[in-house]
This record gives structure tokens, C-alpha cells and sequence, in this order.
């Protein structure tokens, strides 16, 4: 078995060695590195074309930066294997994490594998052992800044981070890829809430280890141009996977997350920004393709709902 890696990239030739070296280390389980250059006018390109590597590159080249999930999303289509590596272009891989997270990704069921993400900066301390979603409409990295030595066993997560991320192809031809819309942010969230409606599951893959920089490509946590698109992605994700009965059921939660993520905005300055996105989610949300509701699904959605809860409660005990 073999693996496409599918990996934008924007002006980041500054990591590409790190990040080609370190899949040299696993490729004999990579078909192919698929490098989808969202108009950079660094020397990328030209890295790419002077190098040689252990597995073919193939790269597509677009004129402007259309974002992590439709470049993700080129990738996909353009890929001859059945599983989609989606490896952000700031990160390295340790050897024999490719093979882990394919043999973790046959259990009946699997979605989604997730590697675990460790902080390059600080190898010892996770960066992101995937992502919780709560009712408040809420997303948290798991093991964030907690030591790697605490997340040694697999165990189902609610959503894998598509930076460092095993995917079934033949799931994402049945359910739909990566929302084109969401550009980046919340994507990833997206995709695993409509998975579970399909009755699929993620899981955490502790024996595959990727070091991560973080936001090396979007800048600081936190900018105009991040909250405005998370706030407004947050709208589309609430809109397009709950259906009515649980939007009903959930909204004294939601009213209160927007409205404590306003607060929390509005101290660090960007609460203009934040309202900005939550009425751009609202006045386009009608361009986005909701998830049909299905009665054979019913049993699903209680099990979303049931860990939507869940993961509110670990959150507000801490």
C-alpha cells in the first residue's frame, strides 16, 4: 500500500527541505507527492524542479492562493492512490509514520487517521493530537502543550487536523471532499462532522509522529484575516451539518459560544473583525451544499450529539 501526499504551498521554500528530506526517510510507502503551489513568488517552484527525491512529484501551479481546501482539494482529484496523506509544507515526519497510520486506517469503519502532531520548537510537547468540537460550536487541539508521553495509545478523536492526516479516498468519492468554500480553517472540523453522519470514525495514530511550526503560512494566531474566515467558517459548519431539530436543540449553546468568542475578540481587539465574519457566514451561508438529512442516519446524529456533549463537559471541567 502507498500513500499521495497532498501538500499546498505558498511562498514556502523556506521548509521544503526539512519536509522533503524527512518523507526521503518513508518512501516506500509514498506513491507520490502531490505539491499544489497556490501562486507563490518565492523560489519554490524552482527547489521543486532542481531537486531529485525518492518518489515522484507532481506539482500544480495556480495563479493566485486559493486556499488550503480547494488546493487540497486539486490534490485529491489529481491523486492515483487510495490514500490521501494531507501534510501541511511546515512539518517533518518521523520514519515508519507513514506505515503506522496505514495499518491503523484498515479497521472497519476508519475514516481518518491523525498523526501525532509535536511542536517543533519543543519536540517533547504535542502541538495537535487532533481536534474536539463542542456545542458551543467550539474547536480545541487535543493534548495541546501537554508532553507526547501522555497520548501513547490510539483512541477515537472527534475530528483529524488535515495538516498531518491519513484519509480514505473511497470515503471522501462517497461523502465529499473539502469544502471548497471554507478557503481554510474549520475544513477539516467539517469534513469529520460529515463523516460521522456517514457513521465513520477517526482515530489518533500515537506511532506516527509529525514536528510541526504552525501558522507559517496565515501568520500570528490571531489576525483580521483568520478570525473574520474562522468566525464565518463556524457559521457555515453549524448551518451545513446540524440538522433542524438539533440546531433547536443546541441553540442556547451556540448563542452563548458566539457571544463569549465575541467578548473574547472584542479584549484582543478584533471584535469588529469577529462580528464582520459571523454576518459574512450568515449572508452566504445559501451557497453552501447542506448535508441531507436521511432517516438511516437518525442513529448517527444521536451519536454526534452525544459527543458534541461529551466534549462540552471536558472542556467546561477544566
Amino acid at each position: 500500500m502507498k500513500v499521495s501526499v497532498v501538500t499546498p504551498n505558498y511562498n514556502g521554500v523556506k521548509f521544503l527541505k526539512n519536509y522533503f528530506n524527512s518523507l526521503n526517510q518513508d518512501s516506500e510507502f509514498i506513491g507520490e507527492v502531490i505539491i499544489i503551489d497556490n501562486g507563490s513568488d518565492d523560489s519554490s517552484l524552482d527547489y521543486i524542479q532542481e531537486n531529485n527525491f525518492n518518489f515522484p512529484v507532481v506539482v500544480i501551479k495556480n495563479d493566485e492562493n486559493l486556499g488550503f481546501a480547494p488546493a487540497v482539494n486539486q490534490g485529491i482529484l489529481k491523486s492515483k492512490y487510495d490514500y490521501i496523506f494531507s501534510l501541511n509544507n511546515d512539518t517533518e515526519i518521523e520514519k515508519g509514520s507513514i506505515k503506522a497510520m496505514l495499518d491503523l486506517i484498515q479497521e472497519d469503519g476508519v475514516f481518518s487517521v491523525q498523526a501525532k502532531m509535536l511542536q517543533s520548537a519543543n519536540k517533547q510537547l504535542i502541538d495537535d493530537a487532533g481536534d474536539e468540537y463542542n456545542l458551543l460550536a467550539w474547536t480545541k487541539k487535543i493534548g495541546e502543550n501537554q508532553n507526547s508521553d501522555n497520548y501513547l495509545e490510539v483512541f477515537e478523536i472527534f475530528s483529524s487536523c488535515a495538516g498531518a492526516a491519513l484519509y480514505k479516498k473511497s470515503v471522501l468519492e462517497e461523502i465529499g471532499s473539502f469544502d471548497d468554500n471554507f478557503f481554510a480553517y474549520m475544513e477539516d472540523v467539517d469534513l469529520a462532522i460529515r463523516s460521522q453522519i456517514y457513521g465513520y470514525r477517526n482515530l489518533l495514530c500515537p506511532d506516527a509522529i509529525v514536528y510541526h511550526i504552525g501558522s507559517a503560512t496565515s501568520g500570528s494566531r490571531y489576525n483580521e484575516f483568520k478570525v473574520k474566515i474562522a468566525a464565518r467558517n463556524n457559521v457555515w459548519t453549524v448551518y451545513k451539518n446540524l440538522p433542524i431539530p438539533l440546531k433547536i436543540i443546541n441553540f442556547i449553546f451556540l448563542f452563548f459560544g458566539f457571544l463569549i468568542k465575541y467578548i473574547f475578540f472584542l479584549k484582543k481587539g478584533f471584535g469588529s473583525i469577529y462580528l464582520s465574519g459571523l454576518k459574512d457566514g450568515l449572508n452566504t451561508k445559501n451557497k453552501l451544499n447542506k448535508v441531507s438529512f436521511k432517516k438511516s442516519n437518525l442513529k448517527n446524529y444521536f451519536r454526534l450529539e452525544y459527543k458534541l456533549i461529551i466534549n462540552t463537559l471536558k472542556f467546561l471541567k477544566k
